[in-house]
């Protein structure tokens, strides 16, 4: 009994210490925005491809392949907001606007070649003219929805080259097949 107690006792501690530095953080101006990230088995140009085809309902302000970043222009979502907090006890927003950052990089995990996408959106509100554009945290749904988008795009797009490869495998060992039989009669 004495252990659970001791457990307990350290880890409401633990417990005050994190939610106590989030809210310094926030009264600093730390970095508050997160980056979300996912490993995929692939290659470079199918995940570059899926992250192009996630984001293509969104307007490119940056694509740079070589260094494996995407950037889309800023998008108002001011009425998204608006609607979000309405039932909140927060004033409406005069304007807000986000944006993504994509990063394709190459890597290993366990020794296999692996793709590591990174995500971050970056949210920015302001209440009235007076009071400027501030960063707000987001809620890590658009994010995750969008690395799961990437994800099920490279999925289809390596099923598919599967398909084609064992179409292309069938269609050789049919020709093979039918020199072999023309062989044959050639022989007879």
């Amino acid at each position: 009994m004495a252990k659970k107690r001791k457990f307990l006792l350290v880890f409401f501690i633990l417990l005050c210490f994190t939610s106590c530095m989030t809210a310094y953080r926030k009264t600093v101006g730390a970095d508050i925005n997160q980056i979300f990230t996912k490993l995929y088995f692939t290659d470079f140009n199918t995940a570059w491809q899926g992250a192009l085809e996630a984001l293509k309902s969104s307007r490119m302000d940056v694509s740079n392949r070589e260094g494996g970043f995407i950037q889309t222009r800023w998008t108002d979502n001011t009425q998204e907001k608006n609607f979000i907090d309405s039932f909140g006890d927060a004033n409406a927003y005069l304007s807000a606007k986000y944006r993504f950052r994509v990063t394709v990089a190459k890597g290993f995990f366990n020794g296999v070649a692996a793709i590591k996408v990174s995500v971050q959106k970056d949210q920015i509100t302001q209440r009235d003219v007076l009071e400027g554009w501030r960063h707000i945290e987001t809620d890590s749904i658009e994010e995750n929805t969008l690395l799961y988008r990437i994800g099920r795009i490279i999925y289809i797009k390596m099923k598919l080259a599967q398909i084609e490869e064992e179409k292309v495998k069938k269609a050789l060992e049919e020709t093979q097949f039918e020199e072999k039989e023309e062989n044959e009669v050639i022989e007879n």
